[in-house]
């Protein structure tokens, strides 16, 4: 779901800014919603905002990319390493960007042909041009897709893509370490260590619509509103008994109120999904207030071997609906916090170390609550930081010094 604000906006970021990717010219973590830094942004059309382990990027109607945040890998594809605080527009893409996916180092652009490009670290393959270049500060063309693409995602250390004609691909070696010791002495499947697109198996008999990426997990949505998910199950996020789920397996529909699903969002290590009737479901870690449910165990030290189980609670695998998010018009997943637009304002809720909730506290938020004085238009989330483009500015924005 994904919207555009028009000419007349401002952009609001918050939370962990330790490499000055909310743009606001500084190094320094922002606890409330505070105004980056958008003068390069001015007259256009923003259609994208996103986030990874340190960098944000945002795109442009016109098909432009602005970044900033963490380079030391080359992520924000500029032709060099060095950081950056305020965005800057990417000048060595030639063709158009519609879509983006960051992972924790490095960034997927899917250009409006199809057509995917990588930059940043491929210590794990995971920029899907095999094993010869460790990192790349220039966007790269995934030349080993060759049918168009229509939705990309990126995991911690690997990503996913789906083609027009209802393929997944996966690449980067990011399960493989997980996939290795649940599967031992069976090897591990090929499209769970190859640093080149590798068709994923067992999704022969559907249509992939789009992907979504958690830090060792897989999910697939298909046009038909069914969801299937793959990888590591330590947080109970594939409703599954077994530690590693090594091929796709569907999730009942039964317990997602018998409905089709229409979207999908994964954090690191939960997932967030919407069925047609604009009904919203939680499931997997919920140790941070990630799930937006009392049923969380909330203390993230106790931690639990039993995949079916997370500190105790085996509430917290199972899918159960947010009442409080029905009918929101966009959902963002940062790596265990959310963020979500219903009937026009904006709620956060979940982990809020570096306020990354943007209350002005530092204390993890258990259930959705309203972030008031935002006209919020479009919103997204890097691994610990928040953004939103919104209509108009508040009285309480400040402009950064």
């Amino acid at each position: 779901m994904e919207t555009s604000s028009r000419t007349e906006f401002c952009l609001h970021a918050w939370g962990a800014n330790s490499y000055g990717q909310l743009g606001q010219g500084n190094v320094e973590d922002q606890l409330t919603p505070r105004l980056s830094d958008t003068s390069p942004l001015q007259n256009k059309t923003v259609l994208v905002v996103i986030g990874g382990g340190g960098h944000s990027v945002v795109t442009t109607e016109d098909g432009e990319v602005f970044v900033c945040g963490q380079n030391h890998k080359g992520q924000l594809g500029l032709g060099h390493n060095a950081d950056i605080s305020t965005f800057q527009l990417c000048h060595s893409l030639s063709q158009k960007v519609t879509k983006v996916a960051c992972g924790w180092d490095f960034t997927l652009l899917l250009t409006d042909c199809g057509r995917v490009l990588s930059c940043g670290s491929n210590a794990f393959g995971q920029l899907g041009v095999g094993q010869t270049v460790t990192h790349s500060s220039d966007p790269l063309l995934v030349e080993s897709l060759k049918e168009p693409v229509v939705s990309v995602a990126a995991g911690l250390r690997h990503s996913l893509a789906t083609s027009d004609s209802g393929c997944v691909y996966q690449w980067g070696c990011g399960l493989f370490s997980h996939a290795k010791r649940a599967l031992s002495p069976h090897p591990v499947p090929l499209y769970l260590n190859s640093t080149v697109p590798c068709v994923v198996p067992g999704l022969d008999e559907i249509t992939s619509h789009m992907v979504a990426a958690g830090s060792v997990h897989c999910v697939c949505l298909t046009g038909d509103g069914d969801l299937f998910v793959w990888g590591s199950n330590k947080h109970g996020q594939l409703i599954s008994t077994e530690p590693f789920v090594s091929s796709p397996s569907p999730v009942k529909p039964s317990l997602l109120g018998g409905e089709k699903v229409v979207n999908v969002w994964s954090g690191w290590t939960h997932i967030v999904a919407q069925t047609e009737s604009g009904r919203v479901f939680t499931w997997g870690r919920g140790s941070y207030g990630q799930l937006g449910r009392h049923s969380a165990n909330q203390n993230p030290d106790q931690e639990s071997s039993d995949p079916s189980a997370e500190g105790g609670d085996k509430k917290c695998c199972l899918p159960a609906e947010v009442k409080a998010l029905n009918g929101a018009t966009q959902i963002a997943c940062g790596s265990e916090h959310n963020l979500a637009i219903v009937g026009g304002s904006l709620l956060s809720w979940g982990w809020n170390e570096h306020g990354m909730c943007g209350d002005g506290s530092q204390t993890d938020v258990l259930q959705p609550q309203f972030l008031s004085g935002l006209r919020p238009l479009l919103i997204g989330c890097g691994a610990g930081h928040s953004m939103a483009v919104c209509a108009e500015m508040t009285d309480s924005a400040t402009i950064p010094p």
